[in-house]
């Protein structure tokens, strides 16, 4: 992996952008031919090794007559996340002109496959297309230089300039609309629709979706489940029985009672007494949840982003920059401000907030709290005088001393250093850990990137492996497989971990280590990326084929065999759902048929009775199911195939077979 110094909020702007907003400004309109006499011509999209959201891959050559706005991220990164609503802003001023295409150039080995990126898409919500640029080759062949880079291309394929960081939402809005404008002028636009075929149609229904966070509160048998693609908190029992769920699923800041409140994407929660406090993270707010009377109210933050190096405020008059998990002690509210790369604590009688530990640069530099660095740190947690936190870009777990107000390593080096490495001190490894719990003078970690529950010892800083074969998964039991887990909690000798991707809550028995999930219930499923009104989503693939002759009066044997890439088989816990629809008489009795299949094995026998008189007519099957790697059960995705068959009856006919084929190609 190419070695890139630092992130992008350390690095000066290169105010590309800037330059050409202040031609703008001078001139009244972006000055398109003259420019395009200095300009290359924009890299051809090559090299990619998958592409996401899209049915096929993209070339900048069918994209002419649009404009094109590349987004290089890496979906660990704070700043690549704080530009996804921008994003989708400029996408829906601009729905036939611009084309966001997202090119994921990894920062961990983790974030190179593609099925990983395909769980950030939607956890992330992001509906362009975006490449798996896991060889860094568009990286290079564009120059960039840090996580996020945006490169605007005009509509001859030219690039127009290019910019690094967050906040540009302004000038390209202004780029962008000049370059319209001037193209439509010339009738040089086009409005041809991309071939989209969006990751969230695959995603099947869950009761959690990409759960961030867990907080067990063993005094008044509670569980917290920060149910961060609902955008609500989900409360049950220790056993998993829903007691209330505050929010109502809408992203959104409403304060009120629990089923008109809106979060969006809350993470983590800290509890004192029957007061839940919530960092909604990209709201920017922190929220208190009053669990008496059921109400949500907001506390701090503005719902805007803070500016880099803000200095803190009061109450909801000030800003916050995406608190993402939260402490309590002694009236004071620690926050792990990871879009700052701070801690910072709030003094909940007062609202005053501030920052508390880290100097808003990013890195790991030990030092006194007004000269540490820290790195977009996710997870916290207390223990005596020392608030431990997982500082997830640096892939360390540090800590604040509150007593001698400095900030200490306990393993984790730098921002480029990272692996899966059990040991002590300095050979320790891990790889983007998102939440860390202290138990019994023990440090348990989710070490997110390795899908593993590590422990650590803060004496004698060992490191090792407490729960996960390192391989991503869904398996119970003392073999577990775990799929970024990114939080944890501990009541009753069982650690509760959120399994991110694999939209639940698994717990671990301490003493054996046996890992089971939680099965919540009294809450219906939440129903996520549905299908069309026919049952079929709109990215099926549909397989013509040629006339087939069948015996009139006949109960045909219909055998679907569907091929699967190597490493690759059905899902055994998902049902295999199947309709089969006849026109003029094809069918006997009903012109429909539908089936649906528990625990399927491939191929599929069905059968249907074909009708008693001669004629022409055709006969439509559609299926849906859904297709897991083999080693990795979180990465399964929704497939829906449509074979079309002219079909002929004739009393002569012998045949009472039908076989349809599918070879299953992934991105």
């Amino acid at each position: 992996m190419k070695q890139i110094p630092f992130f992008a909020r350390l690095l000066p702007r290169t105010s590309l952008f800037l330059i050409l907003a202040l031609s703008l400004f001078y001139s009244g309109e972006i000055p398109v031919a003259s420019a395009q006499k200095k300009k290359t011509p924009a890299a051809e999209l090559t090299g990619g090794t998958a592409w996401l959201n899209v049915s096929r891959p993209l070339t900048l050559a069918e994209l002419k007559g649009k404009v094109v706005l590349l987004d290089f991220w890496t979906y660990c990164c704070i700043n690549c996340m704080h530009i996804i609503p921008d994003l989708k802003r400029l996408e829906a001023k601009y729905p036939n002109e611009l084309v966001v295409i997202g090119v994921h150039s990894a920062k961990f080995v983790n974030e190179r496959d593609a099925d990983n990126i395909r769980q950030a898409i939607l956890r992330y919500e992001i509906e362009h297309p975006v490449v798996n640029d896991s060889n860094f080759t568009i990286w290079n062949a564009y120059g960039a230089r840090a996580w996020p880079t945006l490169v605007l291309i005009d509509p001859d394929g030219y690039v127009v300039g290019s910019d690094t960081g967050e906040g540009h939402y302004e000038i390209l809005d202004k780029l962008i609309g000049q370059l319209v404008s001037e193209y439509r002028s010339k009738n040089l636009l086009r409005d041809t629709p991309l071939p989209l075929a969006l990751e969230k149609y695959r995603l099947g229904d869950s009761p959690l979706s990409f759960p961030g966070k867990v907080l067990a509160d063993e005094a008044s048998n509670r569980l917290f489940i920060a149910d961060s693609g609902h955008n609500r908190i989900v409360i049950t029992n220790l056993e998993g029985e829903v007691l209330d769920i505050a929010g109502k699923g809408k992203t959104g800041t409403s304060d009120g009672a629990y089923p008109e409140a809106c979060f969006n994407h809350p993470q983590g929660m800290a509890l004192h007494g029957d007061t839940l406090y919530v960092a909604d993270t990209e709201n920017h707010l922190i929220r208190k949840l009053d669990l008496k009377a059921k109400t949500v109210k907001t506390i701090a933050g503005t719902g805007k982003q803070a500016e880099f190096m803000a200095s803190g405020g009061m109450g909801i008059s000030s800003p916050l920059n995406s608190p993402w998990d939260l402490v309590y002690l002694e009236g004071q509210l620690y926050i792990a401000m990871a879009g700052a790369h701070q801690i910072w604590v709030m003094d909940l009688e007062t609202t005053v907030f501030q920052p508390f530990a880290g100097n808003g640069r990013e890195g790991r530099v030990d030092s006194s709290f007004d000269k540490a660095a820290l790195a977009q740190p996710s997870g916290i947690t207390i223990s005596g005088t020392r608030l431990y936190f997982a500082d997830s870009e640096v892939s360390s777990i540090r800590y604040a001393d509150i007593e001698k107000k400095e900030v200490k390593t306990i393993v984790g080096k730098d921002l480029f250093v990272f692996g899966d490495v059990d040991g002590q001190g300095d050979e320790v490894r891990l790889q983007h850990p998102l939440g860390v719990c202290n138990h019994s003078g023990l440090l348990y970690i989710a070490d997110t990137y390795n899908h593993k529950i590590k422990v650590l010892n803060p004496q004698d800083k060992t490191c090792r492996t407490f729960s996960g074969n390192g391989k991503p998964g869904y398996t119970d039991g003392k073999e577990a497989q775990f799929y970024e887990p990114g939080g944890l909690s501990v009541s009753n000798n069982r650690l509760y971990v959120a399994d991110t991707n694999n939209h639940a809550i698994r717990i671990v028995d301490m003493k054996t280590k046996e890992v089971g999930t939680l099965q919540i219930k009294g809450m219906k499923t939440w129903a996520t990326g549905k299908a069309s009104s026919a049952g079929i989503p709109p990215f099926a693939k549909v397989v013509e084929l040629p006339l087939k002759t069948l015996k009139t009066s006949a109960d045909v044997r219909l055998t679907i065999d569907i091929h699967l890439p190597k490493g690759y088989h059905v899902n055994p816990n998902a049902p295999f759902v199947c309709s089969i629809k006849g026109d003029k008489g094809i069918l006997a009795g009903q012109a429909e048929r539908d089936v649906t299949l528990e625990k399927p094995e491939l191929p599929i026998e069905l059968s249907f009775t074909t009708g008693s008189e001669a004629r022409d007519g055709s006969l439509t099957v559609s299926t849906t199911f859904y297709c897991c790697r083999t080693d990795n059960q979180g990465a399964c995705y929704l497939d829906p195939v449509v074979w079309h068959v002219p079909v002929k009856l004739s009393k002569d006919s012998q045949d009472a077979s039908m076989l349809l084929g599918y070879d299953v190609k992934l991105p």
